[in-house]
């Protein structure tokens, strides 16, 4: 008879099988003539991950086509199967198919741990041999399970088989017990938050629940054993994720705050990062925490024209031989967008759209969500929304931006200009006039002093080259101020520039100060207290002028000069240092 290799196709099924040897007719299977001639099975125990590696071999004994081949569980693995993966092999993977035992130990003690399974290959065809390697995490071996064949355990082997001819759904229970320290560690909830901007970048943050599915810590938990013996086998003090390449911005925190015992590497096609929680985790320890991070839009966000297609990881490592028990995909869409069609590598449950308001939004943004249970590594696939985005909601944002700048700014001149008071305060008033006028006077004062400085450069001059017929002073004159003689002679100007400025700063001064006297007369007698210095320092100017002249004409000896100015001088610097406490007091 000839044989034919078939194409492996899977079916779901909805009934649930027994522990008892069964026909193929019970179950009304379509079997054809289908006979497995051999089986060839690992089961890996290594991590807290089942992981069931079969390779098949095949043969039609009938004289029809097969169009279907069925692979079928007990009702055990169908509550724990995370993944069954089928090509020319078949490979299943369970979670929590690995119970502690005992379940709580020391803080000192190893972790034990029983797996429970068939020893032979669960199928409704009959199986002419079968064999079963099983790898365990480490060769302490407690106790296993013989049905014969089976070989002595070599390192962290036990061979099980050959068995010849074995009937359709044929059971018998596999215990092993042994020693397995991995991480149990298990995401009892995931939520995968992406939000996709427009303008260049998609920002991801997860929201991570873990907790220690081992062995429980029996007793009290000890700091400082924990530190000095490093004996804590089953304990978790870190773990690695992984990142996208273009991973930036990457924060790590929890409730308290950012957690800083984390260590980001760079590699050329990813970004890894080790985590380190605030603690370690022990068996029914739990811990939560956020992970987030920026990538670059061009490389998942693709569009022509106002179609829009986003591929993305449904799921993304969280850290080796994950298990998820609950993850939820959230992602955050632009504001304005319709025709939302959301495509997923495998089923997950599907909810109706929401809303999300963020800065700038008039309508909120839809918001797709997912769920999915039972999730490892094998899940880390791309999913693709396709949705519809208006080019010119790209200009919203922007506008509402201008907008309001524009409106603030309004409301400021309104609020500058109008006065909305029922009454005026008259205190506050007089204030700001006071306020207003010395200021006043400190710029019309600094501006006299400029002309006494340029006064005196020309008296420096006149002394220096001893000639009055080119110097601006023998333009200036003496003036009487009111019932002071201060100088009689008057020198007749040319040009008054100089001299009326003066008396045009003086005169402006004291104008403020009358103004002054009608709100403050303290701050008024202030000014016409720096008005009576200033006329004590031009008195002192007239007097070096009067000497620098008589010098020049020889009127006055040299030694009867020097003792007149150095006299002239201290008047002068008195009258200056009482000008400027006045001013400081104004």
């Amino acid at each position: 008879m000839k044989s034919k290799i078939l194409n492996l196709f899977v079916c779901t099924l909805t009934f649930i099988f027994v522990y008892c040897e069964t026909t193929n007719k019970d179950f009304g299977l379509d079997l054809g003539g289908i006979v497995i001639k051999k089986v060839d099975r690992k089961i890996d125990l290594t991590t807290q991950l089942v992981k069931i590696n079969s390779k098949l071999v095949i043969e039609n004994s009938g004289s029809g086509s097969v169009k279907s081949f069925w692979f079928v569980f007990t009702d055990d693995e169908v509550a724990n199967l995370a993944v069954l993966a089928v090509t020319v092999e078949t490979e299943v993977i369970l979670t929590s198919s690995l119970v502690p035992y005992p379940r709580s130990i020391s803080q000192g003690e190893k972790q034990l741990v029983e797996y429970t399974g068939n020893h032979y290959f669960f199928t409704p065809y009959t199986v002419n041999s079968q064999s079963t390697t099983v790898t365990l995490f480490s060769p302490n071996i407690i106790s296993y399970s013989r049905l014969k064949p089976t070989s002595t355990p070599v390192d962290t082997s036990i061979n099980y088989g050959p068995y010849e001819n074995v009937v359709p759904f044929s059971q018998d229970p596999m215990k092993i017990h042994f020693e397995n320290n991995s991480p149990f560690l298990t995401i009892t909830r995931l939520e995968r938050i992406i939000e996709i901007s427009h303008w260049g970048n998609i920002a991801v943050e997860e929201n991570i629940d873990l907790l220690h599915t081992g062995a429980l810590l029996k007793g009290a938990f000890s700091r400082y054993d924990y530190q000095r013996e490093h004996n804590s086998y089953s304990s978790i003090k870190a773990f690695k994720t992984i990142l996208p390449a273009s991973a930036k911005d990457v924060y790590y925190r929890d409730e308290i705050g950012n957690i800083s015992t984390s260590h980001m590497r760079s590699q050329e096609d990813s970004v890894e990062l080790d985590l380190k929680p605030r603690f370690p985790l022990f068996g029914g320890w739990k811990t939560h925490y956020t992970l987030g991070y920026n990538i670059p839009s061009y490389e998942h966000l693709f569009y022509s024209g106002s179609s829009y297609l986003l591929k993305m990881r449904f799921l993304d490592h969280v850290y080796d031989d994950m298990v998820v028990n609950e993850m939820v995909l959230k992602i955050i869409l632009p504001e304005g967008v319709r025709d939302i069609d959301l495509k997923t590598p495998y089923e997950v449950e599907r909810h109706p759209d929401s809303i999300h308001y963020t800065y700038l939004d008039t309508f909120g943004r839809r918001v797709v969500s997912a769920t999915k249970k039972n999730l490892i590594e094998h899940h880390i696939q791309e999913f693709e929304l396709h949705y519809t985005f208006p080019a010119y909601l790209m200009l919203q944002e922007p506008l509402l931006v201008v907008i309001a700048f524009f409106l603030m700014f309004l409301l400021v001149i309104l609020y500058v200009r109008l006065d909305l008071t029922l009454s005026k305060d008259e205190t506050t008033e007089a204030k700001m006039r006071v306020s207003s006028h010395c200021e006043m006077v400190h710029s019309h004062h600094d501006k006299r002093a400029s002309l006494y400085e340029k006064l005196e450069e020309e008296i420096q001059k006149l002394k220096t080259t001893k000639d009055i017929s080119h110097s601006q002073v023998r333009d200036l004159i003496f003036l009487n101020f009111k019932s002071h003689n201060v100088g009689k002679k008057i020198w007749l100007l040319q040009q008054r520039k100089i001299f009326s400025s003066i008396k045009e700063e003086t005169q402006t001064i004291s104008e403020l100060g009358a103004k002054i006297k009608s709100d403050n007369a303290e701050y008024s007698e202030k000014v016409n207290e720096l008005q009576k210095h200033d006329k004590a320092l031009l008195e002192c100017l007239q007097q070096q002028l009067t000497m620098v002249e008589k010098l020049v004409s020889g009127k006055m000896s040299k030694q009867h000069y020097i003792d007149a100015d150095s006299n002239n001088h201290k008047k002068k610097e008195v009258s200056l240092e009482r000008i400027k406490s006045t001013l400081y007091a104004i």
